[in-house]
């Protein structure tokens, strides 16, 4: 009776592996690059925001969520671009966050009041700019990012081009099959210089004598156009993007997103980096 059984099941497991194996060859290896966002086409982008601080305690667990969510990148078909903002509101309270910034205090009020928030909080994940949750919750993460892998994006293209010195680059964007948008909603297109590989020795407040670390903090973010509302079937535009002599240029990449401007939602993204 076992035997039987033992021999039924190396005979399933024989036929899905030859039928995997079939459906592989056949579709040009689309099933494994589908099944791994580090091969072959990298899969539907979506922008995961995370506002948090070094002087929060409950933030240094969603800082590491976010390094693991970018280099694992572990939702097949998704392909995840990360942004960690941070904010200001906790610079008074034993440490000064050396990358904090009003401008994302204000970037998360506005979704706060887009999405319908109660209050500002850290950690935060903002994912897709249409649901946010408590920045080190995994597991809800990986689902929200799941579901916005769904959603319908436009194909953007990023190029850089040559710069007139060492403190400038220039991103050439294409845009094509952009989603249609709501009666009345505009796209605004955004871009942001991103650092990794960030640090700190925190001296004070709740992490002290803890080392921190930090993955695409941003370092510049910025509206660079709202779309016309006649939009062609490809849309071609430059952006140019200064860089400061402190910020280590192979660690930085320039994220480009578009952006409905009154709902927020991110309706396409896509990244390059700077360095080699």
């Amino acid at each position: 009776m076992v035997d039987r059984w033992s021999g039924s099941v190396v005979l399933h497991v024989v036929v899905l592996v030859s039928v995997l194996i079939g459906l592989f060859v056949g579709s040009g290896g689309v099933w494994l690059a589908n099944a791994s966002t580090h091969r072959g086409e990298p899969g539907i982008p979506v922008l995961v925001e995370l506002f948090t601080s070094e002087g929060c305690s409950s933030c240094p667990p969603a800082d590491e969520l976010l390094i693991r969510l970018e280099e694992r990148q572990p939702i097949p078909g998704a392909q995840i671009i990360v942004v960690s903002e941070h904010v200001d509101y906790w610079n008074d309270l034993g440490w000064r966050d050396p990358f904090s910034s009003m401008q994302f205090t204000e970037r998360q009020d506005v979704f706060r009041k887009a999405l319908g928030e109660p209050a500002n909080y850290t950690p935060q994940l903002v994912i897709d700019g249409y649901v946010a949750l408590i920045g080190s919750l995994e597991t809800e993460a990986r689902q929200a990012v799941e579901l916005a892998g769904r959603r319908p994006k436009a194909s953007m293209y990023l190029e850089l081009r040559e710069s007139s010195g060492p403190d400038d680059v220039t991103v050439h964007v294409r845009i094509a099959e952009l989603p249609r948008l709501p009666d009345g909603e505009t796209a605004d297109l955004w871009f942001a210089v991103t650092e990794t590989g960030l640090t700190s020795n925190v001296a004070r407040g709740e992490n002290a004598r803890r080392r921190l670390r930090h993955t695409a903090v941003a370092r510049h973010l910025e509206r660079a156009e709202r779309l016309p509302a006649a939009m062609p079937e490809i849309y071609h535009t430059t952006i140019p993007v200064a860089l400061a002599p402190a910020w280590h240029r192979d660690h930085l990449r320039v994220v480009v997103f578009l952006q409905e401007a009154a709902s927020r939602n991110v309706v396409g993204a896509a990244q390059v980096a700077l360095g080699p």
